[in-house]
Formats: C-alpha cells, sequence, structure tokens
C-alpha cells in the first residue's frame, strides 16, 4: 500500500509531462509546417539522448480522432506535419500565429524532395537560432505575405529575435541567381514604400513595415534580411552560391544603406551557431570577415 501511494505522485508527473510535450509537439508541426522527430528533439527536450519521448507524443497525436497529425515516410526517415484538425487545436491554444504559413505541412511532407527538403532546411535554421538563445522556435512566422508596390512579398520566415528586434530569413536551395536577386528587389520596394494612411497630429503617416516593425517610437531600423545557402544535389556548393549572390546583389538599390544583407550556409550555421560569426554582410568585404548577427551593421 505504501509503494502504490508513492507510485501515484510520479504517475501524475510523468502524465504531465506527457501531456505538455504533446502540445509543445503539435505547436511546433503547426508554426513550422513539418519536422523530423530529430528536429522535434532539437527543439523540444536538447537533453535528451533519443527520440522516443517525441515519437511517443507523436504517436498519441497520430491516434486522435480525428488525428491531429500526418506522417509521410521516405527512405527510412519520417516526416511529420499537422492535420487540420491539429491547426485548429493549436489555434485554439491561442499561442500560433494566425498568418503562419500558407503551404500545408502535408503539401510538402508528400511533395518532391525539392520542397521538402527547403522546409527542413528552414527548420534546421529555426533550430540553430533556438540552440543559440537568439529566439524560441515559436517565436516564427512562415511565409507571411506583406505588400510591397513591386508585388507580393513572401519571406520563407520572420523571426522575433530575443532583443526584441525581427529579421527576415531566406532559405535557398535550387534558386536561380536571377530569382534571389529578385526578391531581394522586392525587399528594397517594401522597405521604400511611401506611408499609408493619413495619419494625425499627434502620428505621421506611416509605411506598413515601420507599423509591423519599427515600434511605437520608431527607434528600429528595417529588419535585416538573411539568406541562409543549403546543400542541395547537382547544384554548387553552398558557399560557392553564396560569393556568386555577393556578387548580384551588392548592385540593389538600397543594400549596404537602407538594407542589411547577410548570408551564411546551412553547414557554418549548423557548427558554429546563429550567433556566431557567421554573417557574411553584402558589400562589405570578403567571405573570410564575418560578424555575429548582433554586430550587423544597422540599416539606415
Amino acid at each position: 500500500m505504501y509503494l502504490e501511494k508513492r507510485s501515484r505522485p510520479r504517475k501524475a508527473a510523468a502524465a504531465k509531462a506527457d501531456a505538455d510535450l504533446r502540445g509543445k509537439v503539435l505547436l511546433a508541426l503547426a508554426q513550422l509546417r513539418l519536422a523530423t522527430p530529430r528536429q522535434l528533439k532539437a527543439m523540444l527536450l536538447p537533453r535528451q539522448q533519443g527520440t522516443d519521448h517525441v515519437r511517443r507524443a507523436l504517436r498519441n497525436l497520430l491516434a486522435e480522432s480525428p488525428a491531429l497529425v500526418g506522417r509521410t515516410n521516405r527512405a527510412q526517415q519520417s516526416y511529420w506535419y499537422c492535420t487540420p484538425a491539429g491547426r485548429a487545436e493549436a489555434a485554439a491554444s491561442g499561442e500560433l500565429a494566425p498568418t503562419a504559413g500558407r503551404t500545408t505541412g502535408k503539401r510538402i511532407a508528400a511533395s518532391k524532395t525539392g520542397l521538402r527538403e527547403h522546409g527542413l532546411a528552414l527548420v534546421d535554421t529555426v533550430i540553430a537560432f533556438h540552440q543559440a538563445g537568439m529566439a524560441d522556435h515559436a517565436d516564427w512566422q512562415v511565409e507571411v505575405a506583406h505588400p510591397p508596390p513591386a508585388g507580393s512579398l513572401v519571406p520563407d520566415g520572420v523571426v522575433l529575435l530575443a532583443d526584441g528586434s525581427s529579421a527576415f530569413v531566406e532559405i535557398d536551395r535550387t534558386m536561380s541567381y536571377a530569382r534571389l536577386v529578385a526578391k531581394l528587389e522586392r525587399y528594397d520596394a517594401y522597405r521604400n514604400a511611401p506611408p499609408s494612411g493619413r495619419g494625425n497630429a499627434a502620428r505621421a503617416p506611416r509605411s506598413h513595415w515601420q507599423e509591423t516593425y519599427a515600434g511605437p517610437s520608431m527607434d528600429r531600423p528595417f529588419p535585416p534580411v538573411l539568406f541562409v545557402f543549403a546543400p542541395a544535389p547537382r547544384r554548387a556548393a553552398p558557399a560557392t552560391r553564396e560569393a556568386a549572390f555577393h556578387e548580384r546583389a551588392r548592385f540593389v538599390g538600397s543594400v549596404n544603406y537602407r538594407l542589411t544583407v547577410a548570408t551564411t550556409t546551412l553547414p557554418l550555421l549548423t557548427c558554429d551557431g546563429a550567433d556566431g560569426p557567421v554573417w557574411w554582410v553584402v558589400g562589405n568585404g570578403r567571405g573570410e570577415d564575418r560578424c555575429s548577427l548582433t554586430a550587423l551593421p544597422k540599416a539606415r
């Protein structure tokens, strides 16, 4: 009887831990669209040796009726995503940004390798920021549309950093240099868009980026645009693509003046961390002259 009474608190604590992990796994998948068990463990249980706890949470979410998550298996790897029921439950928690994600995790997980690997590279980038203490995984928004005059701008990710500022993040695996520069030009157009609205006696009219990112006292500059070059089959090495992008990007209008643009490679980011000297500023020296995220020059 004594041993039975002692075991009850332990069972209750274990049940609570399982419920907490269940909620965190569901929210992470709703936030980031898809992830592998290894990636979820890195974000949610970094001190655990294996993925057993995460896999149990995933199986429990899958066993719900209706299922809250789905799974696709490819080449002995499982890719997990939220179902519509799972997204609804995550949204009901009040912790999920309502605009997060245009492309569903199911579509990405079931897609050809390119789109799926792009999504996983974004999650690896999120993990690098999370492990460095630069931003929690819940502080990311994926594929949020912005309205510049040069056409719709949809960043791969927008991250709220630990210091309260924001950054745009773009992942490249297979895009042409022309498309990368065209996207950078849309950021330039978004930055230079005229103010909207009439304002009032207390405040001048603001542009969309000022309303969204500059803060109430307008003390924050335009967020830096960060490009992460990830490995891809039959493509040049990330470092080679990064250098070629620099040669083209420095000619975009506001770069290195009103627009801070910095690049890194996913292997370097994963190895040295998002807070390390891994960022190469466009228009500022060579690839050896890298700096930390907090040392990036501020846009004017």
